[in-house]
């Protein structure tokens, strides 16, 4: 009977994901659009969509009821653990570039703090 409880006890605290079952590996699961600051530091103000979409690629989000802004997202996670994330938003005005903001970190000596810096560029 001690052993069917024992062993009731270790499947129920297997299943329960929040414990996590020692011993068991999690894989980096990388989710969205990779965007380097050095695609960032090639983004100018006036340039077309073509343009904008040559550098960073097809963006991961294009709003349907805002036709002027592109959301690229990148999540990297190890099971519930968000190990990186970084958000890059291109604003267009027409068919060019207006605005974007970013939470990548430039790449200087800076860039070993915690804070995201948020860049915003204007005409």
């Amino acid at each position: 009977m001690r052993i069917l409880l024992l062993t009731m006890i270790l499947a129920c605290a297997a299943g329960c994901s929040s414990w996590g079952f020692p011993g068991v590996y999690r894989i980096n699961v990388e989710q969205g659009n990779i965007v380097t600051q050095e695609m960032v530091d090639q983004l100018k103000p006036g340039m077309t969509r073509a343009q904008v979409r040559f550098i960073l690629g097809t963006p991961l989000v294009e709003d349907s009821f805002n036709r002027d802004r592109w959301d690229y997202m990148y999540i990297l996670r190890n099971g519930e653990k968000i190990l990186r994330e970084n958000r890059l938003t291109v604003v267009f005005e027409g068919d060019n570039l207006a605005s974007f903001t970013t939470t990548l970190m430039p790449t200087d000596a800076t860039a070993t703090t915690d804070q995201a810096e948020n860049r915003d560029i204007e005409d």
